[in-house]
């Protein structure tokens, strides 16, 4: 069957480009200096046993960190760049992960190579077994496995657009046997193009063991690389002959078990082999692709919408021999592609023009668009060697070292995974404290989707236990009614003022006509002016000595906009400070200062806010734990009240305003005090939040003089504002004091059994 026919018909064409795709990517961990590291697995990381991102392979040095499946190679690459993110930053700050294929300099020793330290005594012995057959160095190789599969659209529209196949289970097992094949017989081309092993560490190889003379393109994937003795033999020419061969040589001894087959193309479908006659081929595993050391995460999105292409081109080009002399064919090209040195022209250049000519034909038919750019770079590659991953790696390796190469690239990489420790990579247009909560969701084990990114949405799922989160802290163990209690700032303060709480005394008012009658209540006491909704801070005015006509107007303007309803309240004053309580407990208080400077008698206020948003938490758009300061119409005018302007130069030690709020989303300072506070204060806080019925709840309490404790004087405080979604970041990176991991606490509410393990 021309499967070329069925991909161009229109039904079919849509969905040419549909795949689903995954990554396991292994790597090394070795200290900054380039050695095998001689730490155990981050017990930071849980238990492996049940871990579905982070493993360790072979060695316990030897990480494998695995991504969920994805709908497209960005989102794919986005989920790795997170893993990646979350295992460097469980590491020792003094080890890295090495970002080469070939091991680093390995210890002299064997016994100083430590077997993957697992639950399963079974698991253990197997690579006990392995290292005796193959030896552990051989085992130390780390590479890419690329998990692909043909997505359930494309492969329906295929069959229902066929009459041959009876089932679509038959027919999808053909499309995955003739893609094997193929790939097989074509692998050279990935081997030439993406091959990053040239040359391999001084003691590698055994003295006495045969070893390439000069640099190759790439150790793993020729004979010198780690794969099954000559007497290892699968076809290919069907799913049946595939499983009878495999199943035969672990029955002959030859095999120790199924996963011991270590071909460059694996059939996958179920837990084990056993699955695949009943259940089909599901996708398969491409287990030959090298790291790449120029990619922070050992693959690029270049590499993978080649690899996509390529996948696509197999079902569309034709078989030319018999499918085991076409597979043996390929065996021999890719020994001597792989064996070639970087630099050297292969002899293949005809048969390389002919697929991309394939490729960029079949881009055409299918309407696929955006990708002749792609070919047209790779193609040109065949001419170029040195443009390949191998070729620009000798360019390095030949003027400085292997390991030299190893060490600057590792280095970088997890200097850039320390760069923003409170953004997560590859998800990092989420709010902070989420991208917080799925850091720690990753690290502790737990699988995670997400359901929609824009509005936070998250699933959380360890064995049977599933956990639905928005915005990281809104969960099941809060009832629907209480964000709307919290939500309403008038139910707020009536729910809290019955129950003897002191909350501020003030009005609503529905339209900016209602509310300027009501002036004179407030004309000469301190009041603030608030949207009956809001977050960030946003359209609150505080005047503390009462204000005049036209600047009580302008408050309620700013106000309107950000609500339909404003309130006009009794300003308490006192400092405001930021509990956060769950589940019936204080975990962390926040002071919140609002954006200042401090003079020096030298530098004009603009040069000071210059200085201060330095910080390396300081950013934009709610992208890091504090905001810039700006000096806008809002900041100036806090200057004027002060008798100053963006030029003036404080006198030394002057605190300079320049926001009234204290919110941290306009430039505040986050301060924590949680061992701060007198007790008492904090009994109030949990006893006001579970007044509202909250389990996670942050509410803000003003207090005049925190020395003296909540029940030795009166109005010793006040409950200005309960949220139903307290941010957590700023708990987390606070501008000074001790850090609070508010998320994990979130999680060990959600999934107390992860933490007890």
């Amino acid at each position: 069957m021309k499967l070329k026919e069925l991909l161009i018909k229109d039904t079919v064409r849509p969905y040419a480009m549909a795949a689903r795709f995954g990554i396991e990517k292994e790597s090394q961990r070795v200290t900054l200096d380039g050695q095998l590291a001689q730490t155990d697995h981050p017990e930071v990381l849980g238990n492996r046993s049940y871990h579905p991102y982070i493993q360790t392979d072979f060695s316990e040095t030897q990480m494998e960190l695995i991504t969920p499946v994805a709908d497209s190679v960005t989102g794919v690459l986005r989920y790795l760049a997170a893993v990646h993110d979350v295992a460097l930053r469980s590491m020792s700050h003094q080890e890295m992960l090495w970002p080469l294929s070939m091991p680093p300099k390995l210890p002299n020793d064997n016994k100083e190579i430590k077997i993957a330290k697992l639950d399963k005594y079974e698991d253990v012995l197997y690579r006990r077994y392995l290292a005796r057959e193959y030896g552990k160095r051989k085992q130390m190789v780390s590479g890419i496995h690329f998990n692909f599969e043909y997505a359930e659209s494309l492969v329906v529209q295929m069959y229902q657009a066929q009459e041959e196949y009876k089932t679509i289970e038959q027919f999808k097992n053909m499309l995955y046997m003739k893609a094997s094949r193929n790939y097989l017989r074509y692998r050279w081309l990935i081997t030439y193009l993406f091959g990053a092993s040239p040359v391999s560490e001084e003691g590698f190889f055994d003295e006495n063991e045969e070893q390439p003379e000069m640099p190759v393109r790439s150790i793993r994937n020729s004979s010198f690389g780690y794969r099954n003795r000559e007497n290892v033999k699968v076809s290919y020419a069907s799913l049946e002959g595939y499983i009878e061969d495999i199943q035969t040589m672990v029955e002959n001894g030859i095999l120790s078990e199924e996963k011991e087959f270590y071909a460059s193309v694996r059939l996958r479908g179920g837990k084990s082999m056993a699955d695949l006659p009943g259940k089909g081929i599901r996708y398969i595993e491409l287990r030959n692709i090298d790291l790449n050391p120029f990619a922070i995460f050992g693959i690029d999105e270049e590499t993978l919408d080649f690899l996509q292409l390529f996948m696509l081109f197999l079902l569309w080009t034709e078989e030319k021999e018999s499918a085991d002399e076409w597979v043996a064919t390929g065996e021999f090209l890719n020994e001597q592609v792989a064996m070639g040195h970087p630099y050297s022209m292969i002899n293949l250049l005809s048969e390389g023009d002919r697929i991309f000519t394939e490729m960029s034909e079949m881009v055409t038919e299918l309407g696929i668009y955006g990708r002749k750019e792609l070919l047209t770079t790779y193609q040109e590659q065949l001419r170029a060697p040195h443009m390949t991953v191998s070729g620009k790696m000798w360019t390095i390796i030949e003027a400085n070292s292997n390991n030299e190469l190893g060490i600057v690239y590792g280095k970088e990489y997890q200097l850039k995974a320390f760069e923003r420790p409170y953004q997560l990579a590859g998800f990092r247009n989420m709010e902070l404290s989420t991208q917080l909560f799925l850091f720690d969701a990753i690290q502790k084990g737990l699988e995670i989707e997400i359901l929609d990114e824009e509005e936070q949405f998250l699933k959380l799922k360890h064995k049977k236990h599933v956990e639905y989160v928005k915005n990281a802290n809104m969960t099941s163990k809060d009832s629907y009614i209480v964000p709307l209690i919290m939500e309403n700032k008038t139910v707020t303060k009536k729910v809290l003022a019955k129950a003897g709480f002191r909350v501020p005394r003030g009005d609503e008012f529905a339209s900016q006509a209602e509310a300027e009658r009501a002036y004179l209540r407030y004309e000469k006491q301190a009041f603030v002016v608030k949207p009956k909704s809001t977050n960030y801070g946003l359209g609150i005015s505080i005047f503390k000595e009462g204000a005049s006509g036209k600047d009580y107007q302008e408050a309620l303007k700013l106000a309107f906009r950000e609500d339909k309803s404003v309130l006009v309240e009794e300003f308490i004053e006192g400092t405001e400070y930021r509990f956060f309580v769950l589940d019936n407990q204080v975990k962390a208080i926040l002071q919140r200062i609002p954006a200042n400077v401090v003079g020096d008698g030298i530098r004009s206020v603009e040069e000071l806010v210059a200085e201060k948003n330095l910080h390396p938490l300081r950013g934009t758009n709610h992208r890091a734990p504090l905001e810039l300061i700006q000096l806008g119409e809002l900041e100036q005018l806090m200057l004027k009240e002060q008798d100053l302007i963006i030029h003036s130069v404080p006198e030394k030690d002057r605190i300079v305003y320049l926001r009234e709020n204290s919110n941290i989303s306009t430039g505040g300072d986050s301060i924590d005090v949680t061992d701060q506070i007198d007790d008492s204060y904090k009994q109030i806080a949990v006893a006001a939040v579970k007044e509202l019925g909250a389990k996670i709840c942050g509410i803000d309490l003003i207090i005049p003089d925190k020395s003296i404790p909540a029940n030795q004087g009166k109005n010793t405080y006040g409950i200005i504002e309960a949220n139903f979604n307290p941010a957590m970041h700023m708990h987390a990176y606070t501008y000074a004091g001790t850090g609070r991991r508010l998320t994990m606490d979130v999680l060990k509410l959600l999934y107390p059994e992860v933490f007890e393990q």
